[in-house]
């Protein structure tokens, strides 16, 4: 017998698994009803919000074993399934034009809200390369920022390998279900992100690798992160992809020019003619960021941290405010007042909704 009563995570997992609904759609759904009322509805209300026909048949003949199953797999392979309306979902990622409606994660969830900064390069790296990833890696591991990549053979998994050894912490992006390892070889890497660091996918457990899961990942890569750095590229890459996104999304790029004779240092010295910082070492990008080694801009005092979100709260009114509209009131840097408003959420004073924030009264 169909319950009528579903959880959030069970309306988000739908709106996942329905074709013809993603995030853009979804937000125009949810701007005009509720999740109840709207698996409620008949297909002529349905289109009459927008939708197509078949998405209109598609929710009103929606089959929720779908959404049981997965949920009692991934408690079986202990995943956690963060939806976008969660309250660990990354609040950098919420900005990008098509972020994913539900993550699948298998690690350290906490990792989600730490300062982040991606590295990307060849998978067919050269030994310098390979070194110059890892100790980049390392260095920003030391100074606690969580490095990002995506857990290819080559620059990725040296990143990974540098943050992992100097005990820190670290996120792969994968493109195939969390539960599957990809490439194969790379099981013993695997094995420790999961245990050390995080695994997260926007495809459900049991997805296998394909190509065209590769590239719209990258956009997950760049969309946590503050900043991507680029370690050897061609220039026709997967990584140029990445930073193209990082690009898009307002985000830092970094890259790391070699030789002129490396057809692997080409992609950099283009990102570098275009307007990305050319990077040495990790000094280089934390005078970029204005972060001192051993501190980032999420960590600041009691006192400092009430200071801006007082004057995060002087720039909000009881209507809806946009985040960039706020950061150009403000004048607070994006990461610092993304953290502030999750802060000043989480203790009731604003709400979040999809196209901002709004100030709470108090009576």
């Amino acid at each position: 017998m169909q319950r009528n009563k579903r959880s959030e995570l069970e309306y988000w997992l739908a709106f996942y698994l329905i074709k013809g609904i993603g995030f853009q759609t979804a937000k125009q759904l949810l701007t005009h009803t509720s999740f109840e009322a709207l698996f409620s509805r008949s297909c002529n209300e349905l289109c009459e919000l927008g939708l197509k026909s078949a998405v209109a048949n598609a929710i009103k003949t929606f089959e929720w074993q779908q959404v049981d199953s997965i949920i009692q797999q991934c408690e079986v392979l202990n995943i956690q399934i963060i939806h976008l309306s969660h309250s660990d979902y990354p609040a950098l990622l919420k900005e990008i034009p098509a972020p994913p409606l539900v993550l699948f994660c298998k690690g350290d969830i906490q990792l989600l809200d730490s300062p982040k900064l991606a590295i990307v390069g060849s998978r067919n790296a050269t030994e310098t390369g390979r070194q110059v990833s890892f100790d980049i890696a390392h260095s920003l591991a030391i100074n606690e920022f969580c490095v990002v990549s995506g857990m290819a053979r080559g620059i990725d998994s040296c990143a990974h390998q540098g943050a992992l050894q100097a005990n820190g912490k670290t996120i792969a992006v994968l493109g195939t279900g969390v539960d599957l390892c990809y490439p194969k070889r790379a099981s013993k890497l695997y094995e420790n992100i999961s245990e050390h660091g995080l695994l997260i996918s926007e495809y459900k457990p049991g997805t296998l690798a394909q190509a065209a899961n590769f590239p719209r990942r990258n956009r997950i890569i760049s969309g946590i992160s503050m900043g991507v750095i680029v370690v050897e590229a061609e220039q026709k890459s997967g990584s140029l992809i990445t930073a193209k996104y990082a690009l898009e999304q307002n985000r830092e790029v970094f890259a790391v020019p070699g030789s002129v004779y490396n057809e692997l240092a080409k992609g950099c010295h283009a990102l570098i003619k275009q307007g990305a910082k050319l990077i040495e070492n990790c000094d280089d990008i934390f005078s970029e960021l204005s972060v001192l080694p051993k501190s980032c801009l999420y960590k600041v005092d009691e006192t400092e941290k009430n200071v801006i979100s007082d004057s995060v709260l002087e720039h909000l009114t009881f209507e809806v405010t946009s985040v960039d509209k706020l950061q150009q009131l403000s004048g607070i840097q994006m990461d610092e007042l993304l953290s502030r408003l999750l802060d000043l959420e989480l203790s009731g004073q604003v709400v979040r909704v999809l196209d901002g924030y709004t100030r709470i009264g108090r009576s």
